[in-house]
């Protein structure tokens, strides 16, 4: 099975398995796993902050890290096509009381700096909930997997001082965007107050991310995660798998960009298949079905038949993401099966 419906689908190389089965433990919920307290003092010095926090997923990550900032009735600004705001089944409203205000994401994740400026809310008038967040996402994910550079954020940032609105960086694939942008995570982290990653996506771990901030901040999200039931126990095993990743899995990426461009490229020669290149920035390409012949439903089934799997994301948009266990044979190997339902 080729499966490119996301990153998340990796597995464990025998060489993680391995390592974890070492892994020393303890319990992490009275703060004795001496795994998890390593990675996380790892993953705070990679980002250049005080302290991070291990979490099972990145959606209690962000969660906890609104939660954390805001108090309830408070509103965050955030993108129309943020991962926060279409995938999180509404958790900051339903735990938090939290208000989400969606402002338009362009293509390369970013939002206006004037439309984030122009909707900070006067807190003089009654009318109003309080802004008390802004949220960005880099990589983006419904925006063509695109890295956001540190002089956007900085720009960002910079009009959130003037009014002491926090600012919280969904970094599920910030290794991608570090890759992508030749700079280390701690130049990418530098402006967010609070800042999530993703082990489980590029990094090939099977679960977890981590919040990093400020050791103020992260010790009041460790009371949010007790209260959202994401205290684990002897989670060193997990944590393993995660200081394998970020010893052996970051420099790599580089791999699955160089794919998902050579893939990009294939698909770009087929006509029943319309995509732009220039939106092929890290491991994720979108495309469109150009075909009168078949339907994106049916599209779907003949792939399966020859055992792929990708993501249809509607409106015959398709969505296919280069990962650790994809490679250049198995281009060829799409590609060569496209055309065979192509022509039938």
């Amino acid at each position: 099975m080729i499966d490119l419906r996301s990153d998340t689908v990796t597995l464990p190389s025998h060489q993680m398995k391995s390592f974890l089965m070492d892994a020393p433990l303890g319990d992490d919920v009275y703060g004795e796993d001496p795994s998890i307290n390593e990675l996380e003092k790892k993953i705070a010095n990679l980002f250049g902050k005080d302290k991070a926090l291990f979490v099972p997923s990145g959606t209690m990550a962000n969660l906890i890290s609104v939660l954390t900032h805001c108090e309830r009735s408070d509103e965050v600004l955030l993108g129309n096509k943020s991962h926060i705001f279409k995938y999180e089944a509404g958790g900051i409203s339903a735990f938090g009381g939290i208000h989400s205000h969606q402002l338009k994401n362009n293509d390369d994740g970013t939002i206006n700096i004037e439309d984030i400026k122009n909707n900070i809310r006067d807190n003089n008038d009654a009318h109003y909930p309080k802004t008390g967040l802004v949220c960005l996402e880099n990589t983006h994910n419904l925006c063509y997997g695109a890295p956001i550079n540190n002089e956007y954020v900085k720009s960002v940032k910079t009009i959130l001082n003037k009014t002491n609105i926090k600012l919280h960086i969904d970094g599920a694939r910030i290794f991608n965007a570090s890759i992508a942008l030749n700079k280390e995570v701690k130049d990418l982290a530098k402006y967010a107050d609070s800042i999530t990653c993703c082990l489980s996506k590029g990094l090939s771990s099977p679960v977890g991310s981590l919040i990093i901030s400020n050791n103020n901040f992260i010790n009041k999200a460790h009371k949010l995660r007790k209260a959202l039931g994401g205290g684990m126990r002897q989670a060193g095993i997990l944590a393993a798998c995660g200081l394998f990743s970020i010893k052996n899995m970051i420099k790599r990426l580089k791999e699955d960009h160089e794919n998902a461009k050579e893939l990009a490229i294939e698909l770009n020669s087929l006509e029943e298949i319309k995509i732009n290149l220039k939106n092929v920035h890290t491991n994720l390409i979108f495309f469109d079905l150009n075909s009168k012949d078949i339907t994106s439903e049916n599209f779907i089934k003949e792939l399966l038949n020859y055992n792929i799997k990708i993501d249809y994301k509607g409106n015959n948009r398709f969505r296919m993401v280069t990962h650790y266990g994809f490679e250049r044979k198995h281009i060829i190997i799409v590609i060569k099966t496209l055309k065979k339902i192509f022509k039938k």
